[in-house]
């Protein structure tokens, strides 16, 4: 039962962080401890279990690791690298390397880019598989105006 209780509060008080605008983060935070201190979840082993899982899961890690080369004037390669233990985020690597591929050339001032290569899968480490992606684009000058 008290098992079932953590379970089922750790959730309520991730939810809750969300709106902190009208106060319901602090309500959240307060019930739940009251909660846990009824059901008993306040002891030593039951705190030092949830410390460890926070620090192995650490949810505010960014889920993706990109690495960026530049391997000539115009070609850059990323590489993402997704953490071991997540609770989504399996279809976004696609959707994170093209975000980058749009700030990379916005910032070198190009006019786009074309993606010369994608490629996407799971390595399967131990004790954790973990999903990578790695790409390849290439920086678009603009015809009209090559300038700039």
């Amino acid at each position: 039962m008290r098992r079932l209780a953590l379970l089922l509060l750790l959730p309520a008080l991730a939810g809750c962080s969300s709106f902190k605008e009208s106060g319901a983060g602090i309500a959240g935070g307060v019930g739940g401890v009251l909660v846990a201190q009824k059901a008993e979840l306040l002891k030593p082993e039951f705190l030092a279990g949830a410390l460890v899982a926070y620090a192995i899961y650490d949810p505010l890690a960014p889920t993706w690791e990109i690495n960026a080369t530049k391997l000539d004037e115009d070609r850059v390669r990323f590489d993402l690298c997704m953490k071991a233990l997540i609770t989504g985020g399996d279809g976004e690597a696609r959707q994170i390397f093209l975000r980058n591929a749009r700030q990379l050339a916005e910032g070198q001032g190009a006019a786009g880019f074309d993606v010369v290569r994608f490629e996407e899968g799971i390595d399967s480490t131990r004790p954790f598989a973990h999903r990578f992606a790695s790409g390849e684009v290439r920086l678009v000058r603009s015809r009209i105006w090559p300038t700039l």
